[in-house]
């Protein structure tokens, strides 16, 4: 249970670390930065660990994983609406074939209600569905298998006093 203070340092610790985000989305798009890749250099050899790319709003709209041997093991791919929340988000294997790909549903006020997890064929594996309170407060998280039925309830309590 969340006392007052905690909720009160929980929020604070969401705004700033919000905050951060957008300095950096407001740096990228700034410098006009495209990709930041990041490599590591041991016994003389130099590895790519990732890169990342941006859209010109500084949306990441690709990130790539490689192995300790500086082989791509993972792509990821971001779709955003206007409003700057990811409605799609898809995993490729090293070969770029396509695992996995999330869509994901908000409300006018912003707030996530939907995420549907697919195979490569489209096939849904798990929906997700989230409520939320007049407050804006997650208030519950159902999750349903590939065939609807319900697998899951999470339920999140705010106490403020």
């Amino acid at each position: 249970m969340i006392n007052n203070m905690s909720l009160r340092i929980l929020i604070l610790l969401f705004l700033f670390s919000s905050g951060l985000i957008a300095q950096k989305k407001k740096e990228i798009k700034k410098y006009g930065i495209k990709n930041i890749v990041v490599t590591e250099t041991h016994n003389g050899k130099t590895i790519t660990n990732s890169k990342t790319s941006f859209d010109s709003n500084g949306e990441v709209v690709e990130e790539m994983d490689y192995d300790k041997e500086g082989v791509l093991k993972t792509t990821k791919k971001y779709k955003y609406n206007k409003d700057g929340d990811v409605v799609e988000e898809s995993e490729y294997d090293e070969k770029g074939v396509l695992k996995e790909k999330r869509q994901y549903k908000y409300n006018g006020m912003g707030e996530k209600t939907e995420e549907l997890s697919m195979d490569k064929d489209n096939k849904i594996l798990k929906k997700a569905v989230y409520v939320y309170d007049s407050k804006g407060l997650k208030t519950e998280k159902k999750v349903y298998d590939g065939n609807n039925v319900l697998i899951s309830v999470k339920k999140y309590t705010y106490n403020t006093k």
